[in-house]
């Protein structure tokens, strides 16, 4: 029987910063009474509480949900408030070079939309983030920025050879996540071993960005058994079937 269900958050519970609907909610609440639940995303705490922790009541069942933002380089933890376990932030010499290497990529490729909306470079103290239309931008705009991961795929490309010593990986719709190297979804999942003392055995993980390249593809690395999905409403289906599973071999 898994004892862990581990969740990316944007395109696979939710839509791109979005938060969850009543039905996801509804599910995770359940889920959560039954198994415990992490998530890891490329979003910071801030973008969690608002995503995620908004739609959840406050109690108890909550010391059955782990949270690691910004692809696993943070870990919180609840008992009865929401701890911090650790953050593997950046020197300020690293997010620097991180910084203007990300500037000097986009120049080489010439991807400059008409609008932005809010930050396209953010700085989450332990990862970098690059959002194409900026951070505030509509769902639609988004969609419509790089379907096929091209441009994402590009400018990755000589983010690699620019600054090796990272990890660079694309996330949600339109943004890459650039973190220390070896500090991504792969370190949450082992963390999370640690931590809970639970093996990667008895874990599963579902997300949207499986691919090569994508901040999710880590994790194969581990050995989890991984579910790809392509939004929350397959999320919401595989969901409603590991609660059955369980509910099942718990009677």
């Amino acid at each position: 029987m898994k004892k862990l269900i581990v969740f990316d958050l944007d395109g696979t519970m939710a839509l791109s910063k979005s938060s969850l609907d009543n039905e996801m909610s509804v599910l995770l609440y359940d889920l959560l009474r039954i198994v415990k639940v992490a998530v890891i995303s490329g979003g910071d705490w801030p973008q969690f509480k608002k995503q995620l922790l908004s739609n959840l009541p406050k109690d108890k069942v909550l010391e059955n949900l782990y949270l690691l933002p910004t692809c696993g380089t943070k870990f919180f933890q609840y008992t009865e408030e929401w701890k911090k376990l650790y953050s593997e932030d950046f020197t300020v010499e690293e997010t620097e070079k991180i910084i203007i290497s990300l500037k000097r990529a986009l120049d080489v490729t010439g991807f400059k939309p008409e609008k932005i909306w809010g930050e396209v470079i953010e700085d989450r103290g332990s990862q970098i983030t690059f959002s194409a239309l900026g951070q505030q931008a509509p769902l639609e705009a988004k969609e419509k920025w790089d379907p096929d991961f091209t441009k994402r795929k590009k400018i990755k490309g000589i983010l690699d050879t620019y600054i090796p010593g990272f990890s660079v990986r694309m996330g949600g719709t339109t943004s890459i996540d650039i973190t220390k190297l070896g500090i991504d979804k792969a370190y949450g999942i082992r963390k999370l071993k640690d931590i809970l003392g639970i093996p990667i055995k008895d874990m599963i993980f579902i997300g949207d960005a499986l691919f090569p390249g994508g901040n999710d593809y880590p994790v194969k690395e581990t050995g989890v058994v991984s579910i790809p999905v392509m939004g929350p409403n397959e999320t919401k289906l595989i969901i409603q079937t590991i609660i059955a599973c369980l509910n099942n071999d718990l009677s």
